[in-house]
C-alpha cells in the first residue's frame, strides 16, 4: 500500500518517496511486526487452546508443555498481515500465494484446537492440497513464454545462465518442495525455539537472496543467474514474519510461556519453501535448512530404507545403527545423548550457522 500510495504523496512532500524504497519498507514493516507481536501476544495467548503434551515423547521431555497456551502461529501471523499489506506490494499472484500460507496456518491452528488430533492422512492431504495451490499460484505469476525460468546449481543454462522448465515438470516438483518442507519444519518443532529460531535465520539468509542477490541485477550477473524482478518484493514479506516470529521467540525462550504450534510451523515452513521458489533455484531449500531438514526429515528417509530393505528381503537388526538413532534428530540428542533443551537449541543453531553459508556458496558460486 505505502509503495503505491509513494507516487501520489511525493508532490506534497518530498520525503514521501522514501516509501517507494524497497530498503525502507523492509525495515519498517520489520520493525512494525516485531513491535506488534510483542505488545498483542501476551494480551492475547490466553484465548489460544492449552497443549495436551506428548505423551508418546514423555521420556524425553514432551509432556512439559502441557497446559501452555499453544497455537500462537494463529495469532503471530493474523497481526503481520496487515503489515505485509502495508508495507509489501504484492502482485495479484504473489498476493494469493501469501493466502496459500494463511490457509495453511488455519489448517494447522484448527489441528491445534481440536480435542482429538488430526490423522495424518487427513493432515498431509490438506497440506498437499496448499502445497498444490501455492504451486500453480507461483507459476502463474511467474512463468514465462514456454515455462518458468530456473537456475539449477552446478550448472549454466542458456538464458542468463538459467534452464525453461514447463509447467508440466516444474509445478508438481515445487508442490513437493512446499508440501515435504511443511512436514519437516513441523516436525522439528518439539524443543522449545527450535523450529522457530532455525526458521528465522534461514528466512533471514533468504531475504539477503532476495534482495541483494536474484534481486540487484550487477549480483545476478556476477552469479550468473536471473534478475526476478519480484525477489525484493518477497523480501520484505520474508523480514515481516522475521520480526513477528522474533517477537514470538522473545516469549518461547525456555521456559516457554507460550508456543507456536502448527498454525506457525506450517506457515513457516511452506514460507521458507515459497520464498525460495521465489529465488528462482528450487534446490536452495537444503542449503538454507539443511538442520531442519536433516532433523525433521530423517524420520522419513529412515521409515523409506526400512521398508525398502524388507520389500527387498533384508533384515535389519534391532541394533543396528539406523535402528539406534532416533526421529526427530532431537529426541535422539536429548534422549541419547542427554543433551538439555538449551543444548539442543544452542547446538542446532551452531551447526545450521556453520553449514549454511558452505551450502549457500557451493550452490551460488560453483557453475
Amino acid at each position: 500500500m505505502l509503495y503505491f500510495l509513494s507516487k501520489f504523496l511525493t508532490p506534497y512532500w518530498g520525503p514521501f518517496r522514501l516509501l517507494s524504497s524497497h530498503a525502507i519498507l523492509l525495515a519498517g514493516g520489520t520493525f512494525c511486526a516485531a513491535l506488534a507481536c510483542a505488545i498483542m501476544l501476551p494480551r492475547l495467548w490466553n484465548r489460544l487452546p492449552r497443549d495436551r503434551g506428548k505423551a508418546i515423547c514423555a521420556e524425553t521431555g514432551g509432556m512439559k508443555s502441557a497446559g501452555k497456551p499453544t497455537g500462537a502461529g494463529y495469532y503471530i501471523t493474523l497481526v503481520a498481515l496487515p503489515v505485509i499489506m502495508v508495507f509489501a506490494p504484492l502482485a495479484f499472484w504473489d498476493f494469493m500465494t501469501v493466502l496459500a500460507l494463511y490457509a495453511a496456518m488455519i489448517f494447522g491452528y484448527l489441528d491445534d484446537k481440536a480435542l482429538v488430533p488430526w490423522g495424518e492422512s487427513k493432515k498431509g492431504l490438506l497440506d498437499l492440497a496448499v502445497s498444490f495451490a501455492a504451486a500453480l499460484f507461483i507459476y502463474f505469476g511467474h512463468h514465462e513464454e514456454g515455462g518458468m525460468l530456473v537456475w539449477l546449481p552446478f550448472l549454466t543454462g542458456p538464458i542468463n545462465g538459467a534452464f525453461t522448465v514447463s509447467g508440466w515438470v516444474y509445478i508438481p516438483v515445487a508442490t513437493f518442495i512446499l508440501w515435504f518442507t511443511m512436514n519437516v519444519t513441523n516436525c522439528s518443532d518439539g524443543v522449545d525455539g527450535l523450529a522457530g529460531s532455525l526458521t528465522v535465520i534461514a528466512l533471514a539468509m533468504l531475504a539477503v537472496i532476495l534482495y541483494i542477490v536474484v534481486g540487484y541485477r550487477p549480483v545476478a550477473h556476477y552469479f550468473i543467474i536471473p534478475v526476478y524482478a519480484e525477489a525484493a518484493r518477497w523480501a520484505i514479506v520474508v523480514m515481516i514474519v522475521c520480526g513477528a516470529f522474533g517477537a514470538y521467540l522473545w516469549w518461547n525462550a525456555e521456559p516457554s510461556k507460550i508456543l507456536m504450534g502448527d498454525a506457525g510451523s506450517r506457515f513457516l515452513g511452506m514460507l521458507v519453501a515459497a520464498a525460495s521458489l521465489m529465488t528462482g533455484n528450487p534446490f536452495i531449500v537444503l542449503a538454507l535448512s539443511p538442520v531442519v531438514i536433516v532433523n525433521g526429515g530423517g524420520g522419513l528417509g529412515k521409515l523409506v530404507l526400512l521398508r525398502m530393505a524388507k520389500r527387498l528381503g533384508f533384515e535389519i537388526g534391532e541394533n543396528a545403527a539406523i535402528r539406534r538413532v532416533r526421529f526427530p534428530l532431537h529426541d535422539h540428542c536429548k534422549k541419547n545423548l542427554h543433551w538439555s533443551n538449551a543444548q539442543v537449541l544452542m547446538r542446532f543453531i551452531l551447526l545450521q550457522l556453520a553449514i549454511m553459508p558452505i551450502l549457500l556458496v557451493v550452490l551460488l558460486k560453483v557453475r
